[in-house]
């Protein structure tokens, strides 16, 4: 597979002050408390209910400052959800839009990058433009299919506001087992404490040429819905069998 670039839009949302580490990590489930400056970490952030609100990649930029960035189009329900339970917090939350540079299939770590997706050394973000012009520019479909062969979902339309942790198959990488509380643990926990499966779980398979989004796929037996798909790569949220 050949390394890419293509622009990526991001929602990012910077929070700074005193409290800032502290609030995140009694918000998220991922371990903010532990992160060093400079570190990248994925997480996600929940409802009470344990719903999915957002999925989020916090990057910590100093002691009191740290960036989370997320889908376009969904960080101001991040923002909402975040700004709902500030109470006598010394933190302040802002919200912008930004155009990063994502790099695919890469061989190499890229310079200025952060990791990207499940963080296993393929994909790469920069907040920015890419220095190295020897890495050529890709399509949207090349960025698609990327992201459905690594199955990772996109808020909205692999996972909503309906879907709990693990349908998304994010729990893995986004969760902390061993942290304090946090809004939505009680869901997350019980179910990994009893290895509960999911009613449905997000699932890459491959599909016939022309499969649409929200068509419905038998796959090995199992039913489900394509949520995303390119050519014949799809994300499909398949019923628990």
């Amino acid at each position: 597979m050949t390394t890419f670039w293509v622009p990526l839009q991001r929602d990012v949302i910077t929070v700074h002050g005193a409290d800032a580490r502290t609030y995140l990590h009694s918000q998220l489930s991922q371990d903010i408390a532990s992160m060093r400056v400079g570190e990248t970490r994925q997480s996600l952030l929940l409802q009470p209910t344990g719903k999915i609100c957002g999925i989020l990649r916090v990057t910590c930029l100093d002691s009191e400052t740290f960036l989370l960035d997320c889908d376009s189009g969904t960080g101001e329900a991040v923002l909402v959800r975040l700004n709902r339970f500030k109470i006598r917090v010394k933190a302040e939350l802002s919200l912008g839009q930004e155009t990063w540079t994502a790099v695919r299939n890469a061989i190499t770590p890229v310079g200025g990058a952060i990791p990207a997706w499940k963080g296993d050394g393929s994909a790469w973000d920069v907040r920015g433009d890419l220095s190295d012009t020897s890495i050529p520019q890709g399509t949207q479909d090349d960025y698609e299919t990327a992201r459905i062969c690594s199955s990772w979902p996109v808020m909205n339309i692999d996972v909503t506001e309906s879907s709990i942790p693990a349908e998304s198959g994010l729990t893995d990488i986004a969760v902390s087992f061993s942290k304090g509380c946090y809004p939505g643990q009680e869901l997350v926990e019980r179910m990994d404490s009893r290895s509960a499966v999911a009613p449905r779980q997000l699932r890459y398979a491959t599909v016939e040429q022309g499969t649409l989004v929200g068509q419905e796929v038998r796959v090995e037996e199992r039913i489900g819905v394509v949520t995303s798909v390119c050519g014949e790569h799809a994300l499909i949220l398949m019923r628990r069998a």
